[in-house]
């Protein structure tokens, strides 16, 4: 007999036992995709939910991340230290600095010099919120915003920082959270991926920006996240190649599904369906993207609002009110990274100029989500990774200065989404080293994103390798107090 087996060919493994357990098999998850409510999807043990619908009702629909890359200063945007000011030059104390970890920049300083911001701050809005004067225009809508002053994290450098408030994972191959999202609610516009980025730049030391931050990890890579580009083409390889239209397209990509169908009948790979409805989709998005992509339709009342520098493609402008088009044509989560925000030394110069960038189109974008009855149900994200060390780097001199990484505190805001307006979370000690009051963990804050989308941070789990994954890992909190 195991002769004869060998003689035909065949092997009869765990692999090809189930996947010709049933010839229909392949044209059933063919027809699913092409036909998403044909069939549902029954709860796992694994998660416990039926992807695409949330675990209870959702306050938020959408999310629009602005991440600010490289870690703004608080003490010099939000945070605000008079006694900082007061005890500029002077030796931060022992008690305050405690036993912190330092990176490698600051280790081998002789001192720890007090350094107080350059820039004065006001109180705005019934909250009474204290901003920068560097911030004019998010200053205006201080009352649509929580500020967030109480964020810390363990990372105390920029990859495992920014990776971690990311991913839940200071190491690399985990799902972003862009992902989990699409993992956990599906797609809104089968027109456009659930998940896209937008980078921009601005004039400071740019701390780098990688595809893993927006990787799908070991989720299926139809969650991964969808970069669009400034220029012609924002979406790589999405145009015809010259002298195809688009009945040939289709007739391509009907017989390429005839041979991904193929190939999954015999191998059962998941992976072969994944393409098949990637392919589907970049063929709707050549019609969806274009249309979404093009800002010469936007009235000059919106143009003004956001800024000129939002009909310039690449801009932070421009991507702000490109997220917004996104979000309101129903990508799940829009996310921005706008690098330049490192600034270990000439911060005066650096952060008035990067906060010119930001400020106006950040405060538009909630303005416009506002009056067009759309914040409600979109969370809007400003921050960065970690804080600045209230003490500076290098030599302190009257009208330079810079500050390190500090992983202790930051700040970040708020906007929309369920999450209570005009209010001021958390608080840090006289010289912003500390947090005195309501510490918010990087796990808190990405249980509280999840809650507001209805998804409970600890049902929203994948398998893989034997080990049940969430983005929260095993601890993360929502914070009540901030929910509407």
């Amino acid at each position: 007999m195991e002769k004869e087996i060998l003689e035909h060919g065949f092997n009869f493994n765990r692999r090809r036992f189930l996947s010709t357990l049933s010839l229909g098999i392949g044209s059933v998850a063919l027809g699913s995709l092409l036909m998403p409510d044909l069939f549902g999807n029954p709860a796992t043990e694994e998660n416990g939910f039926i992807p695409g619908i949330p675990h209870f009702a959702p306050k938020a629909k959408r999310v629009i991340y602005l991440f600010q890359n490289g870690a703004p200063s608080q003490q010099e945007l939000f945070d605000y230290k008079p006694r900082l000011r007061e005890m500029n030059g002077k030796e931060i104390p022992p008690s305050v600095r405690g036993t912190q970890r330092l990176t490698g920049m600051t280790a081998d300083q002789a001192s720890f010099p007090l350094v107080g911001s350059f820039t004065d701050f006001k109180q705005y809005g019934n909250s009474r919120a204290w901003i920068s004067d560097l911030l004019p225009y998010t200053a205006k809508i201080v009352d649509d915003l929580c500020l967030v002053k109480s964020m810390y994290t363990e990372a105390i450098n920029h990859d495992p920082a920014l990776t971690f408030i990311q991913t839940g994972s200071q190491q690399g191959n985990r799902p972003s959270m862009g992902s989990w999202l699409s993992y956990g609610l599906g797609n809104e516009n089968k027109n456009l991926p659930a998940f896209t980025v937008l980078l921009s730049r601005g004039i400071g030391n740019g701390q780098g920006v990688y595809s893993k931050l927006w990787s799908n990890g070991f989720l299926d890579s139809v969650h991964q996240g969808v970069q669009f580009s400034k220029g012609e083409d924002p979406v790589l390889y999405l145009r015809d190649a010259d002298g195809m239209n688009r009945k040939d397209r289709r007739d391509m990509l009907d017989n390429l599904s005839e041979l991904n169908e193929i190939s999954y009948q015999q191998f059962g790979d998941p992976e072969i369906t994944t393409r098949i409805k990637q392919y589907e989709m970049a063929y709707r998005m050549q019609t969806a993207v274009p249309e979404v992509m093009d800002l010469s339709k936007e009235p000059d009342s919106i143009v003004s609002m956001y800024g000129p520098d939002c009909l310039v493609p690449g801009t932070f402008a421009a991507n702000c009110l490109l997220a917004r088009k996104l979000s309101e044509n129903g990508v799940r989560f829009v996310q921005l990274y706008h690098q330049g925000w490192d600034q270990h030394g000439n911060l005066p110069f650096e952060i008035t100029r990067q906060a010119k960038d930001v400020d106006q189109a950040s405060a538009a974008l909630v303005t416009d989500l506002k009056q067009r009855g759309l914040l409600d149900e979109t969370l809007v994200i400003w921050g960065g990774e970690f804080g600045r060390t209230s003490y500076t780097q290098g030599t302190l001199t009257k009208d330079n200065y810079g500050r390190d990484h500090h992983p202790r505190c930051f700040t970040i805001w708020m906007a929309g989404g369920g999450i209570k307006p005009g209010i001021v979370y958390g608080e840090t000690d006289e010289l912003g080293y500390n947090i005195i009051k309501d510490p918010v963990h990087v796990h808190d804050f990405q249980a509280t994103v999840l809650n507001q989308l209805g998804l409970n941070h600890e049902k929203l789990i994948f398998k893989h390798l034997g080990r049940r994954y969430r983005l929260t890992d095993v601890s993360g909190k929502v914070i009540r107090d901030i929910i509407s």
